[in-house]
């Protein structure tokens, strides 16, 4: 009786020191055609492989390995545009790389490399409006020219940290990242 009265007790501990659930975040509303792919040869409704060479790969934690975006084949060269309608938040190099953000309705940011930007910051670019060309070499990936296309979201927007999501999701092709509860 001693152990089971024990054994009960211990659980009963255990339980009222758990931390109570955290409900996952709600994923952004992303309006049907608002956005498109990001290089050409690609098109709405485009099977999950072919030009994609590498797919998202959440990190565990906010700093640690992942794979930020996903890496679309393209050509050296070749136009990179505007998935979604915006404002360009940056255009510049970083790492030694030509990158290109773009701030879009609810807190979504868009970011893509290597580029060579033709847009400067502040420009406001519909869905499709040439941001760049494609620079070839991208680490990591197979092709020859690959764009590393990324998205992050911060909810509320305006909020200090940002959340990395499967940019897929804004061609309705993406994977629902399952979130940890502490």
């Amino acid at each position: 009786m001693r152990l089971v009265l024990a054994f009960l007790t211990t659980g009963l501990v255990l339980t009222a020191g758990a931390s109570p659930a955290v409900a996952d975040p709600v994923l952004p509303s992303i309006p049907v055609r608002a956005f498109g792919w990001p290089v050409a040869g690609l098109s709405d409704g485009a099977p999950t492989g072919g030009g994609v060479v590498r797919r998202f790969l959440p990190p565990p934690t906010p700093y640690g390995r992942g794979h930020r975006g996903v890496d679309l084949a393209g050509t050296a060269g070749g136009p990179v545009v505007a998935a979604g309608a915006g404002t360009v938040v940056f255009a510049g190099m970083l790492a030694r790389r030509g990158v290109v953000s773009v701030q879009h309705a609810g807190g979504l940011r868009t970011t893509y490399e290597p580029v060579r930007a033709t847009v400067p910051v502040g420009a406001v670019v519909a869905r499709g409006t040439v941001l760049g060309a494609l620079d070839p070499g991208h680490a990591g990936c197979g092709a020859v020219a690959c764009l590393h296309w990324g998205l992050r979201w911060a909810h509320p927007p305006g909020a200090a940290r940002e959340q990395y999501l499967d940019p897929l999701l804004l061609v309705g092709l993406g994977r629902t990242r399952l979130w940890p509860t502490r």
